[in-house]
């Protein structure tokens, strides 16, 4: 198979390399899948930098999700050859290939009426909202929802996953075009950081009250701004650090605000209580069937091009999800 392969860390321009690569094979309770759409996340990144909390042994292929059809079956898979799925292949033998290994644990249907792009982005992406906005964050009807770069993959899913909630959500976003794409989500408000006072316009928006919610995929600065904006006895979801600073919360000012710091490690559950993962999926797969979820394929390109895709999600220049498709 031909795919990518980083066996020096640095930067993903300097250290990832296009060729050929053995064809993976599946062992028991995996199933080996043509890769029809790999996903790129913000971690693909980190993982090529070395920076990321999971450091795979070099060499190694990143790509954290795919959707693709089954080729080969291990026994105890679930799923049979010929299959659609979508899932997380085993880290440093990720999805940026032709071919991809998935592990039992790993392995769901491809849903029904959803793009290979969609399906390829959909289950780390509406994993972690759900994870975030319905358990970590204890999102309620009615409440006040701020989600952070709201045009992109994690801050589209979660607008959606805010208003199938009940909730009143609003969006920060650059510029005119992404805050266009973040009403088109369904916000109810949107504020454009590179021209509005976020903390003035969240404050008159809630009557000086502030959010209930917040979901920060950026950190850094953003953080910061967030402490401003929380409500009595809020909750500050730490998603991730894109703004590539992490910050620090004064716990002086988490107790006198009464609000919670909140950390989202998605992937944790998948140790510590697998179970959720299936729950979770299945509470995504529900809204996708009665389309209350329609994930937004940003941009689309050729699994060579995976190096400009980076690119373009390290410059926070995309909306929604960037998938890379191998040419069959």
């Amino acid at each position: 198979m031909r795919g990518w392969q980083v066996r020096a860390l640095g930067e993903p321009s300097e250290v990832l390399e296009f060729g050929e690569l053995p064809d993976p094979e599946p062992g028991p309770g995996q199933v080996l899948v043509r890769v029809h759409a790999v996903a790129c996340n913000f971690p693909d990144i980190l993982v090529c930098q070395g920076r990321y909390q999971e450091k795979p042994t070099l060499p190694f292929t990143p790509g954290l999700e795919i959707a693709g059809e089954v080729v080969a079956a291990g026994d105890g898979a679930r799923a049979a050859v010929g299959d659609r799925v979508l899932g997380t292949p085993p880290m440093g033998r990720g999805g940026y290939a032709e071919l991809a290994v998935l592990d039992a644990a790993s392995t769901f249907p491809w849903p029904d009426g959803m793009t290979a792009g969609q399906a390829a982005g959909l289950f780390v992406t509406y994993q972690t909202g759900v994870c975030a906005l319905a358990h970590r964050g204890r999102l309620r009807t009615g409440e006040t929802l701020l989600v952070h770069a709201a045009a992109g993959g994690v801050g589209s899913a979660a607008v959606q996953l805010g208003k199938a909630l009940g909730a009143r959500v609003v969006g920060t976003a650059g510029g005119p075009e992404k805050c266009a794409v973040v009403r088109t989500l369904g916000a109810d408000e949107v504020i454009d950081y590179t021209g509005e006072d976020v903390v003035a316009r969240v404050k008159e928006l809630t009557d000086g009250r502030g959010v209930d919610v917040v979901f920060d995929p950026v950190g850094g600065d953003i953080f910061d701004l967030s402490r401003r904006v929380v409500a009595f006895e809020g909750r500050i979801l730490v998603i991730g650090f894109a703004g590539g600073r992490i910050a620090e919360a004064p716990t002086n000012h988490v107790l006198v605000k009464n609000y919670e710091v909140v950390g989202v490690h998605w992937g944790f559950y998948r140790t510590m209580a697998p179970t959720r993962i299936d729950e979770w999926q299945a509470v995504v797969n529900e809204l996708w069937a009665r389309r209350a979820i329609d994930p937004l394929v940003g941009a689309e390109l050729p699994l060579t091009d995976a190096v400009e895709a980076l690119r373009r999600l390290g410059s926070r220049g995309t909306t929604g999800k960037v998938v890379l498709v191998p040419s069959w």
